[in-house]
């Protein structure tokens, strides 16, 4: 079966943000949930979980797979999210603390992108 065009963009965005977990790693390390250490090594093993998604979203034979395991890395950063979002409400401006609490549900939608690749 073919890819469709959401899973394909799911794949691409994987890998655009997988490669920049390792290229600007501080901005990811910033909005880990406080209460967890070693940042640098939890931003580059979702970087690498990404990036792993992305690639496996494109092959028939993995897709499966990779659609739930896309699922639940997209839930498994959620908390990252929301701390970005409750970090900028006392020290970000109006815009970005609009765009950060917007971001917010806009998982939910890639979790159906995922779990529909799954279905593919």
């Amino acid at each position: 079966m073919s890819r469709s065009k959401t899973t394909t963009g799911l794949s691409v965005l994987f890998g655009v943000l997988g490669s920049l977990h390792f290229l600007k790693p501080e901005p990811f390390e910033r909005i880990v949930p406080h209460a967890l250490p070693r940042k640098k090594e939890l931003v580059y093993a979702s970087g690498v979980a990404e990036l792993a998604c992305a690639a496996s979203l494109l092959h028939p034979r993995t897709r499966r797979l990779a659609g739930l395991v896309s699922a639940g890395l997209l839930v498994a950063v959620f908390p990252a999210n929301v701390q970005m979002a409750v970090d900028l409400r006392s020290k970000g401006s109006r815009t970005a603390q609009a765009i950060a609490f917007a971001r917010l549900p806009l998982q939910l939608p890639l979790i159906r992108w995922a779990l529909k690749a799954a279905r593919e």
